[in-house]
C-alpha cells in the first residue's frame, strides 16, 4: 500500500505507511517536531509499525544535512537481526526441544550477564585493531570484550523457526549491549550541552544534534560507526554459537552446519546514502534498509509469525520497511493488563519462558504483524514466512 498519512509540520511533511488513527498522539507530536527541524530533508518518513520514542518515535527514517542527532538513533545503537536458513534435517532440529533450548542459554549470556572467558573468536575480532582511541571507549573496552556474543533483555531474542517449506531457521534479534548505550547516552547529554550554548529552542530537549563540521559531530559518527560494526559482529558470533549448539543436538558434534541463505541487517543506525540525487544521512530508528533487491527482517512477537524480505526501493520511504511488529502498548499496562495464563496461551507450542518477567513482551503488547505487513506492500516483497518453535529471552 502507498502512504496512508500525510502530516504537515512547520518544516517538511511526515507520511506514515499506516492510518493516521492508528498513530498514537503523542507519536505524532514527535514526528512533527522532528519534521520542524531545519535541517531535515524532504520529509520524515514512518514506518507502520511506528510508535512512541525517546526523542524521535521507534519506525521513524529521518534524512538530513549538516546535522545528527543522536538520539534518532537511540541508545541501542546498530540493534538489528540476524537470521540463517539451515540446510539440515528438520526433524533431527526439532525434536527434544527443551534440551536445545538449554543448550543455547548455557552458551549464550542472558539479560546483564556477560561472558567469563573470551573466545578465540572474540579476541580475534578485527574491530579492536580500529577501535577509536577515545576516553569513553578505552574506558568501556573491557566490558564490550565479555559482551561481545551476548544477548541482553527486553525485546531481544534468539529463536528456532520453521518456513513455509518446512526449513529450519535461527533467527536472533540483539545490538551493541553497555558499550552501545553507554556511547548513546553521553553523546545525547553532549549534544544538550552544544544545543544550551548555541541558545537554540528546540520543540523537545531530546532532539539536541550536532552540527556537521564540528569535532563533537565528528567524534559521534566516529563512535556510531565502531558501535555498529560491534553491533553486526556480536550477532554474528552469537549466531556462531547457536549454530554450534544444533550441529551437536543434530548429532554433527559441533561441526560447522550448512546454510543457504543468511540476512544481518540493522535497525537503529545511521549511514551516508543518496536520496533525490543528494548526499543526506539518513538515521533510521527501528526500520531496515530495504533499496531494490536488499533482504531484511521482520519479526513478529514471540508467538506471531515473523517475515524474510526483500526490499523494493521505495524512494518515499527513503529505501526503508518497518522493523517489526511495533508495541502498541507500554510494558508497564502490558504487566498490569494481562496474566500468566494469557502468557501461556498466546504461546502455545512455542518453547520459551511462561514467567511473569516476560509478560511484558506477550504477543498482545504489539500490533498485527499481518497488517502491518498489509501496510507496507509498496516497500517490500515477501521472501519467507516463519514461525517460531523456540524463543529464548533474557
Amino acid at each position: 500500500m502507498p502512504v496512508l498519512s500525510n502530516i504537515k509540520s512547520a518544516h517538511v511533511p511526515v507520511k506514515i505507511w499506516s492510518p493516521e488513527s492508528e498513530v498514537e498522539s503523542q507519536a505524532l507530536k514527535q514526528l512533527q517536531n522532528v519534521a520542524s527541524l531545519p535541517f531535515v530533508f524532504k520529509h520524515v518518513a514512518a514506518m507502520p509499525d511506528v510508535h512512541l520514542g525517546i526523542g524521535a518515535t521507534v519506525g521513524s527514517v529521518i534524512a538530513t544535512k549538516g546535522a545528527v542527532i543522536p538520539a534518532a538513533v537511540g541508545v541501542d545503537i546498530g540493534c538489528g537481526m540476524i537470521a540463517a536458513r539451515l540446510n539440515v534435517n528438520p526433524e533431527l532440529v526439532l525434536h527434544d526441544l527443551d534440551r536445545l533450548r538449554a543448550g543455547i542459554e548455557r552458551v549464550i549470556p542472558l539479560g546483564h550477564e556477560s561472558n567469563k572467558k573470551l573466545t578465540q573468536e572474540v579476541q580475534n575480532w578485527k574491530g579492536w585493531k580500529n577501535m577509536p582511541e577515545s576516553v569513553s571507549l578505552l574506558r568501556l573496552k573491557d566490558r564490550a570484550a565479555h559482551q561481545l556474543g551476548s544477548l541482553g533483555g527486553g525485546n531481544h531474542f534468539i529463536e528456532i523457526c520453521t518456513d513455509e517449506e518446512g526449513a529450519v531457521w535461527v533467527m536472533l534479534h540483539s545490538g551493541s549491549r553497555n558499550v552501545g548505550k553507554s556511547l548513546a547516552e553521553e553523546h545525547i547529554r553532549e549534544a544538550k550541552g552544544e544545543i544550551a550554548k548555541l541558545a537554540v529552542k528546540l520543540p523537545d530537549p531530546d532532539l539536541a544534534y550536532y552540527l556537521e563540521g564540528t569535532t563533537e559531530y565528528e567524534n559521534y559518527m566516529r563512535d556510531l560507526e565502531w558501535a555498529q560494526s560491534y553491533a553486526l559482529e556480536n550477532r554474528e558470533e552469537m549466531l556462531r554459537r547457536v549454530m554450534e549448539v544444533i550441529s551437536h543436538h543434530v548429532g554433527k558434534k559441533g561441526a560447522p552446519l550448512p546454510y543457504s541463505l543468511k540476512v544481518n541487517c540493522h535497525h537503529n543506525y545511521a549511514t551516508r546514502e543518496v536520496h533525490y540525487g543528494e548526499d543526506v544521512l539518513v538515521t533510521r530508528k527501528g526500520a531496515v534498509r530495504a533499496r531494490q533487491g536488499d533482504l531484511g527482517i521482520i519479526p513478529g512477537s514471540m508467538g506471531a509469525r515473523s517475515y524474510i524480505v526483500r526490499g523494493k526501493g521505495s524512494a518515499e520511504s527513503f529505501d526503508s520497511c518497518s522493523h517489526g511488529a511495533g508495541r502498541r502498548m507500554s510494558r508497564s499496562e502490558a504487566k498490569r493488563r494481562f496474566s500468566l495464563a494469557d502468557l501461556q496461551k498466546q504461546t502455545a507450542g512455542v518453547e520459551c519462558r511462561k514467567d511473569a518477567g516476560v509478560i511484558d513482551e506477550i504477543p498482545s503488547a504489539y500490533k498485527d504483524i499481518d497488517q502491518v505487513m498489509k501496510n507496507q506492500t509498496d516497500l517490500v516483497d515477501v521472501v519467507a514466512v516463519l514461525k517460531q518453535v523456540l524463543c529464548v529471552k533474557g
